[in-house]
């Protein structure tokens, strides 16, 4: 297949491009620098070869909450119909895979809202993933954040709180993505990790890559919460929305899009594929 990928250079299109071409696939880059085609190239990208789009590009939802709303729907929404109108123009038959977020199915925040409003535009036309936060070599985010914290050896103190939190390693994304080009059907699909991984099992792997063991403490949840009201009054790094985003439950159902695929299972554990994403992390600590 030839396979045209946007945002082909950022951390998910990275794995996802080399994963494809190592299956023997013909893959087209757009992205700003370093690829075969950049944004003003939207034109020239022959659409007529391509028997796929994976729609990667986009804004990324921003934790300082400093960005422009409105910029979310400039790019989220208002890009994804330049590309989709071009390609399905060059190609009828072109399978159009777009990569929006879980945050779409609250649409709380302008992100969210964004996200929700390009799969309104593309209902019933394309394939819609919805990951859980996406984890792998390369990786961005709040995870390398919980890995550096982890990696000043000081004790986890929300031991106390166990949750359960769903992930999508690279291992069972790319391999999701090559299928729904070669035969997915449209519609909107959560996908993520077969199984779910606490907070606390995610420093105890991190403490296994570094070969240390983990300090876990289980210190009184009211205590952690009064400490984290403290943090909203004087801005510290501990407060309430991140003592939330630390420990609250967040389960995303896959069992849609195996259906689909006819997989009974996907194919890489999420604990094997989180040791994964962090020995690429050692690996970087290393060099």
């Amino acid at each position: 297949m030839k396979i045209l990928v946007t945002g082909a250079n950022g951390f998910v299109g990275t794995n996802l491009c080399r994963h494809l071409a190592g299956r023997g696939h013909s893959v087209l880059k757009l992205d700003v620098s370093d690829a075969d085609f950049g944004w003003g190239d939207l034109d020239r990208i022959p659409y007529g070869e391509c028997d796929a789009a994976v729609h990667l590009a986009g804004k990324a939802h921003d934790l300082r909450k400093a960005a422009d709303p409105g910029s979310y729907f400039e790019i989220n929404v208002g890009l994804t119909e330049k590309i989709f109108g071009r390609a399905v123009a060059g190609n009828p038959r072109m399978k159009f895979i777009y990569f929006s977020s879980s945050k779409a199915a609250t649409a709380e925040t302008p992100y969210g809202r964004s996200k929700l409003a390009a799969e309104k535009f593309l209902a019933g036309r394309a394939v819609v993933l919805r990951p859980a936060m996406i984890h792998g070599p390369g990786n961005k985010g709040n995870l390398n954040l919980l890995w550096a914290v982890a990696g000043r050896g000081l004790p986890w103190p929300l031991a106390a709180f166990e949750n359960r939190r769903s992930f999508t390693a690279v291992g069972n994304l790319c391999p999701a993505v090559e299928a729904l080009c070669l035969r997915g059907v449209n519609g909107v699909y959560p996908i993520a990790d077969d199984e779910t991984v606490s907070t606390n099992r995610l420093i105890e792997l991190m403490a296994e890559a570094r070969g240390r063991r983990p300090r876990l403490w289980r210190l009184p949840k009211g205590l952690m919460k009064f400490a984290a009201a403290v943090g909203d009054r004087l801005h510290l790094p501990l407060d309430t929305e991140r003592l939330g985003k630390l420990t609250e439950d967040s389960v995303v159902d896959n069992s849609a899009l195996k259906k689909m695929l006819g997989w009974e299972r996907m194919p890489v554990r999420a604990e094997d594929g989180m040791r994964s994403t962090f020995r690429s992390f050692m690996d970087d600590v290393l060099r």
